[in-house]
């Protein structure tokens, strides 16, 4: 029974996505707003009108409704919130993924939590998304979490936007109070650098400008459906910088084969392409492209591929390939923004693991500012509480490589990770290298010598130094390594 269950879902999701013909790669986007604003009512409805729900979904639905509203329907919410503690307290706690279609075009929609305790899994939703449908309860307008949560998905790179403001017929479908939290909505927007912004009156509930028009209601909105606007956005593209990508493991079945596994990243590769490991900086061409099924004439972002090299190159987990005209940034000092995910926050001058794609280093972190989330300006601050948006510099121990998030999110993306508890302490975004590989500590200065190894530990072994040992740092460089350090202080 269960294989004959999942076979006809096979083939409904087939037929589906047979009918997108404007677009075959589907539009990822998340629901977010502050708790009770109805996100997940609206993609319970979205799913609904599109008949992306299916028959033994819907009797589920209908026997798991405590009570059937005013209007005779279920509770659509119970289409997302599937874990038994956001049923007992009607919030959403988790992420939930859904798929849906309608005939121009193919959608995977992240419900995220509108709770401010869930920060963190509303980033992580945002952070995959090529749009964001923001909802606002018309009763109430915005709020601290609203614009909290708009920070955030464009600090993860979401330009594009659609205000839904829910709930307008418990306000009797004010035109007014609908114009009044549009301007309000676009003026931060704009604040943030964001200009594409479609704002909806809606209620989800009845279904109102979800799927089908609420022209009947609201005589005044011409505009689109929700589902309208999201058949008009556009995928965010990956093209924007050169091939990447990150090592993720080194293949060598026998002693004739070695090849180099990962995911691209970025751009597109294709035998004979001349590529650079960073950051040992080894120069290679690509001789085959393999696959678990076959050999590739070409690898674009998305793909997981192995890369076989015409030449014997010592790479290891962690190192990244990329295209040897357009190359990432490589330095030891980056600036940043993230989002603190843990109680605890972000502590000034605490050393953490950075991880980014499958390489992980030492970074010390010195947060710089903070967001006045109610004025939108940015304010000095020492550290980062918990949910705090902040710029802060980051000073790595070994050579790091990215790209800026605004180019690629892959490489531009990262998670610090406590040392001592190993949770995931905030999620991050590289925006640019620092001109100066100096001490971010105010005031400090840092001296680089270059001597043979027996006369450093000898002097370090020294007086001086043994009474300011914690003060000093030690680094053992190669060659080209100090070089890339001098250049920089030169600079």
């Amino acid at each position: 029974m269960t294989t004959v269950s999942n076979l006809a879902e096979q083939q409904q999701l087939a037929s589906e996505t047979q009918k997108v013909t404007r677009d075959s790669r589907p539009l990822r986007l998340i629901t977010c707003g502050s708790v009770d604003d109805g996100k997940s009512t609206l993609i319970g409805r979205l799913l609904w009108d599109t008949k992306a729900v299916k028959e033994d979904q819907a009797a589920a639905l209908n026997r798991d409704s405590a009570k059937q509203n005013d209007l005779g329907l279920p509770d659509f919410a119970l289409l997302l919130d599937g874990l038994q503690a956001e049923r007992e307290q009607g919030i959403t706690i988790d992420v939930a993924y859904r798929y849906f279609a309608t005939e121009k075009r193919s959608f995977i929609v992240a419900d995220t939590p509108g709770h401010e305790q869930y920060t963190r899994n509303m980033a992580t939703g945002a952070s995959t998304a090529d749009l964001a449908v923001l909802l606002v309860d018309a009763r109430t307008g915005l709020l601290e979490q609203t614009r909290r949560h708009a920070t955030i998905a464009t600090l993860m790179g979401i330009r594009q936007f659609v205000l839904a403001i829910n709930k307008i017929d418990l306000i009797g479908y004010d035109k007014a109070r609908f114009d009044e939290i549009s301007h309000e909505f676009k003026e931060l927007a704009l604040s943030l650098g964001v200009r594409q912004v479609t704002a909806i009156p809606v209620s989800a509930l009845k279904g109102e400008n979800v799927v089908y028009d609420g022209r009947a209601s609201m005589p005044w909105y011409d505009g689109p459906t929700i589902a309208e606007a999201l058949e008009k956005a556009t995928v965010r593209s990956s093209q924007t910088v050169g091939f990447r990508m990150s090592v993720q493991r080194v293949s060598r079945p026998g002693e004739s084969f070695r090849g180099y596994q990962g995911t691209v990243s970025g751009g597109s590769v294709k035998p004979g392409d001349s590529i650079v490991v960073l950051p040992s900086g080894m120069i290679a061409n690509v001789s085959k492209i393999v696959t678990f099924d076959l050999v590739r004439n070409a690898a674009v972002a998305g793909d997981a591929i192995t890369l076989v090299l015409d030449r014997q190159v010592d790479i290891a987990r962690g190192d990244m390939i990329v295209t040897i005209d357009s190359q990432p940034m490589q330095g030891l000092g980056f600036d940043a923004q993230l989002v603190a995910l843990q109680p605890e926050g972000i502590e000034p001058g605490k050393r953490y693991w950075l991880k980014s794609g499958s390489r992980r280093q030492r970074v010390l972190v010195e947060p710089a500012q903070q967001l006045d989330l109610k004025s939108g300006k940015w304010n000095t601050a020492e550290r980062l509480p918990m949910n705090g948006i902040g710029k802060v510099h980051l000073a790595f121990e070994e050579q790091a490589v990215f790209d800026t998030y605004e180019q690629n999110r892959s490489t531009g993306a990262f998670i610090l990770i406590d040392p001592d508890t190993n949770n995931t302490v905030a999620g991050g975004m590289i925006t640019g290298k620092r001109s100066s590989v100096s001490s971010i500590h105010d005031g400090d200065a840092r001296v680089i010598l270059s001597l043979p190894a027996d006369l450093a530990d000898q002097l370090m072994s020294g007086e001086l130094f043994a009474a300011r040992r914690d003060e000093v740092e030690i680094r053992r460089l190669s060659a080209g390594k100090a070089r890339d350090v001098l250049d920089g202080i030169d600079g």
